[in-house]
């Protein structure tokens, strides 16, 4: 799939007053690696939010082509994602492309749940030399939730979620299904007023 290179024209375009929740789930194994490889992005899960009208307006999956390592039967068994799938998905490059492109990534701020998505992309666009896609805004959601909750620890998502009585759709650990999934507990947030309208900036490498 061939992808204009729009450069800096998101930058042009105004902020439509949505937000991105990503998860990224990569390449893994128990233990280590096997010589030569790293984690690589293999699924992209985005929902995007209406933070005014309190809802999520879609649900969307970029599967990813890694470049320097294999899915492993630890990571099929983990995220339900096989080496035959993710062989037909897209270039990373491509991929970001896809982000800006569709679902205005340069422009939009977006969430996370904790800041391990944030750095798996500023990794693997320094080793690949592919432009950062996201904009300068991101929001940690597990930090957000933590504190809109006064808990001592960070829970993970799935706790999260038991902790807002909101149910777990879909598989957890399938990019997918978990950026749903943390959209809802971003909107919980939102219910609470808890959820920052000018979070601090954390962009690109």
């Amino acid at each position: 799939m061939n992808l204009p290179d729009l450069g800096r024209t998101y930058a042009d375009t105004p902020d439509d007053g949505l937000l991105n929740v990503v998860d990224v789930e990569a390449t893994c194994w128990d233990g280590q690696p096997p010589p030569g490889a790293v984690s690589e992005i293999v699924e992209i899960g985005l929902t995007v939010v209406d933070l005014a009208a309190g809802r999520r307006l879609g649900r969307h999956r970029i599967l990813v082509r890694p470049a320097r390592s294999r899915v492993s039967a630890f990571c099929t068994e983990l995220t339900g994602l096989t080496q035959e799938e993710v062989d037909g998905g897209l270039p990373f490059a491509d991929a970001c492309r896809l982000l800006a492109r569709e679902h205005r990534s340069g422009l939009r701020p977006w969430a996370s749940w904790g800041d391990y998505d944030r750095h798996q992309f500023t990794r693997q666009c320094r080793a690949t030399e592919v432009p950062y896609p996201f904009g300068r805004v991101h929001t940690n959601a597990k930090a957000v939730f933590t504190e809109a909750y006064g808990l001592r620890k960070r829970p993970g998502m799935a706790r999260a979620l038991a902790v807002a009585g909101l149910p777990l759709e879909g598989r957890h650990h399938r990019g997918e299904d978990d950026a749903w999934n943390i959209a809802a507990l971003v909107l919980d947030v939102v219910g609470r007023g808890a959820w920052p309208s000018h979070p601090a900036g954390k962009s690109a490498p």
